[in-house]
């Protein structure tokens, strides 16, 4: 398992385990800071697990990039889309959308032998007005359970210019160890033990 990664920005460096929010206004700020995170995933070697809203708009060069580029395809990167992953079926279910991520992750590492995986989620869909959506707060807390069971990084995406509502972002902030903004890498003293957290919220439907 790697020590630490790169992730493609100044002086900002992860560790397998990291879950971490980054906070960023507009398609411009997420892909200057989605891109460098899985390029400099593909050039280490790693499996990149990338769901967006819109895959050709958000990494589309990239996926084309890595097919002809030999530094890059020392990776592998899959790429799909909010509607088939976190929406299956037309809803957000928390137990489904774990299982995605074991299934991808733990095949990446056990079947494949990566030594280090990358995921990225964009969170958007959140806000969608779907049944079950209301369980984005206790899925995040949920993946910190998750992570230290893999060599994974686990990078969330936060549009500001979506997420406008201060308390859905402190809640936000409470289930991510690590928030990135600004372009630097921090640890984050809002973070709530997922034990702690979800044992004063209202249950979730699974």
């Amino acid at each position: 398992m790697a020590a630490s990664m790169t992730m493609g920005l100044p002086g900002v460096r992860l560790t397998p385990g990291d879950h971490i929010c980054a906070f960023f206004r507009g398609a411009r700020e997420r892909d200057a800071l989605l891109v460098p995170y899985l390029r400099e995933g593909l050039r280490a070697g790693d499996m990149c697990l990338c769901v967006t809203d819109d895959p050709t708009a958000a990494v589309g060069e990239l996926v084309a990039e890595s097919a002809s580029d030999p530094e890059l395809a020392r990776g592998r990167l899959r790429s799909t889309d909010s509607e088939s992953t976190y929406l299956a079926d037309g809803c957000f279910v928390i137990d489904r959308m774990l299982g995605f991520w074991e299934t991808e992750v733990g095949g990446a590492v056990v079947r494949d032998g990566f030594d280090s995986v990358r995921s990225v989620g964009e969170m958007t869909w959140a806000l969608s007005g779907r049944p079950g959506v209301e369980g984005l707060i206790s899925y995040e807390s949920r993946l910190n359970d998750f992570l230290p069971r893999y060599p994974l990084v686990a990078l969330c995406l936060y549009d500001l210019e979506r997420f406008s509502d201060g308390e859905i972002v402190v809640e936000i902030l409470q289930t991510h160890p690590a928030v990135l903004i600004g372009g630097e890498l921090v640890e984050n003293p809002w973070y709530t033990d997922p034990h702690d957290y979800l044992g004063r919220r209202p249950a979730t439907a699974s």
